[in-house]
């Protein structure tokens, strides 16, 4: 018998773990000084020593391409954690639509409505503290619901998957990135590099497609691996060469820490032994599960 309470206090703990860990000063210094503290996920690169913050931001602009015919004033997407805000300043700007972010991280979002205040978006983008998991709006809600490389963060990805489809609009579509083992890969050979940011485990594409077949919606995946190999790469390359900057703003453990981890990153990126792309997938006028 499945222990349901276990389950869900376990999902908690690691919550509360993940958002523990993205509010150090430690990682949000790391994200400014090395990723640009706009974008924090994987970039798509135009070369392999490009500025790690333009790569990052054309994968927001690849993305929003992809759902741009449901976009416009009269849109809402909601953007599942939402970090910096990035990517939901991206939406509101291009697209004039209105953005509900979601984040863990209450000091995320303090900073993230800053931001949208100083760029005079505040009108458009309304930022909410919350889970995944149990996501406080209303049944077909939203034209397009938004994450990058979240849901490798969440112990209960079926779960979070639900509710995204539950909020989406029949028609709508739902936007994804994420950092998956490839199909054939032994846990064990990931593990190691993983174990830094909390993930325990990683979805494939194919269980990603076939969940989202079951939930109603069809869907395809667009597959940029290579770029994950440059982007944990440079990530490695430019902690290396800006050591002795970085330690006036990070702590020396943090800085020790990453340079033993981002080496088994770029290990088992260029061993193809992760994937990374991008899932764009639409729902039916059919209620999922129906």
């Amino acid at each position: 018998m499945v222990d349901h309470a276990k389950e869900a206090g376990s999902a908690a703990e690691h919550e509360d773990r993940t958002r523990r860990y993205y509010e150090t000063g430690d990682v949000d210094a790391f994200y400014d000084a090395v990723w640009g503290g706009e974008d924090i996920h994987v970039g798509m690169y135009a070369h392999p020593q490009e500025a790690i913050a333009d790569a990052s931001h054309r994968t927001v602009q690849r993305a929003a391409d992809k759902i741009a015919d449901l976009l416009g004033p009269d849109a809402t997407v909601l953007d599942l954690g939402s970090g910096y805000g990035g990517s939901a300043r991206a939406l509101a700007e291009r697209f004039g639509c209105h953005v509900v972010a979601l984040d863990l991280s209450e000091g995320h979002n303090r900073r993230h409505r800053a931001a949208n205040a100083r760029r005079k978006l505040d009108g458009l983008i309304e930022v909410v503290t919350g889970s995944l998991n149990h996501l406080p709006f209303d049944a077909e809600r939203f034209d397009a619901v938004w994450s990058l490389e979240v849901l490798c963060h969440v112990t209960e990805r079926e779960g979070a998957l639900n509710e995204a489809v539950r909020v989406l609009k029949p028609g709508g579509a739902l936007l994804f990135s994420d950092i998956m083992a490839a199909e054939d890969t032994p846990a064990g050979d990931v593990q190691p590099a993983l174990s830094r940011l909390g993930v325990r485990t990683l979805a494939t594409p194919s269980s990603y497609l076939e969940r989202l077949a079951e939930l109603g919606l069809t869907a395809d995946f667009e597959g940029h691996t290579e770029d994950l190999a440059i982007h944990y790469a440079r990530l490695d390359e430019e902690v290396r060469r800006r050591t002795a900057e970085l330690q006036g703003v990070i702590s020396r453990a943090y800085l020790d820490d990453l340079l033993s981890n981002l080496p088994l990153w770029t290990d088992i990126t260029r061993r193809r032994l992760l994937r990374w792309g991008l899932f764009h997938a639409r729902r039916t006028t059919a209620r999922a599960g129906s």
